[in-house]
């Protein structure tokens, strides 16, 4: 008998079209949870999750309110160019038990939130934003389990390519309207007034 893998996700909807993706998440000082009887509460704080950045971050505020020490420095390079910092080891709680032992994160200036999230964390899972009908939609789940492909699902839909790269915003064909006597774009094989269309 094969084991089933536990997939832990959540999803955060927003009232309109979101710039900046955010959640709520704890932040302890690292441990393993299997080899710890007296586990450290975690204190919440709000993070940003960003594609652009390397790795994981942190304020001063989380490193005082969780009493970490440093493991390690860490050149860092950013908008007012290059610094060294600390780095520390930390457990994330993100929603829903989505749930991480022993990242490295780095002391950095933040604006706007206490942690951000970075590549080392959206990497090890499927990540997803949408924003149908002008309200974002931010998922994520752990582990990763499949690959997301808009192309292969509505190959019809697909954006026009060029060989020197995707041509420019606003140059594609307008998606045709469906009809409500159509097949569903989802691939149910129902008409779409009986499906994603009610």
């Amino acid at each position: 008998m094969t084991n089933a893998i536990k997939i832990h996700s959540f999803t955060t909807n927003y009232d309109g079209m979101a710039n900046v993706l955010q959640s709520r998440i704890g932040v302890s000082i690292g441990f393993n949870p299997a080899k710890t009887s007296v586990q450290p509460t975690p204190k919440t704080f709000t993070a940003v999750w960003d594609t652009g950045a390397t790795h994981s971050a942190i304020t001063n505020k989380v490193v005082n309110e969780c009493g970490l020490k440093p493991i390690s420095m860490a050149r860092v390079h950013h908008a007012d160019g290059v610094s060294t910092k600390p780095v520390y080891l930390v457990n994330i709680y993100l929603p829903n038990k989505v749930n991480f032992f022993h990242v490295r994160a780095t002391e950095g200036d933040l604006t706007g939130c206490d942690v951000l999230i970075g590549m080392d964390v959206i990497n090890t899972g499927d990540f997803a934003v949408t924003n149908l009908d002008g309200k974002t939609t931010f998922s994520f789940r752990f582990p990763s389990v499949e690959r997301i492909d808009f192309v292969k699902q509505y190959p019809a839909d697909a954006t026009p390519v060029s060989s020197t790269g995707p041509l420019p915003l606003g140059s594609a064909t307008p998606a045709k309207k469906i009809g409500r006597n159509d097949p569903c774009q989802c691939g149910s094989g129902k008409k779409y007034k009986k499906c994603c269309g009610t």
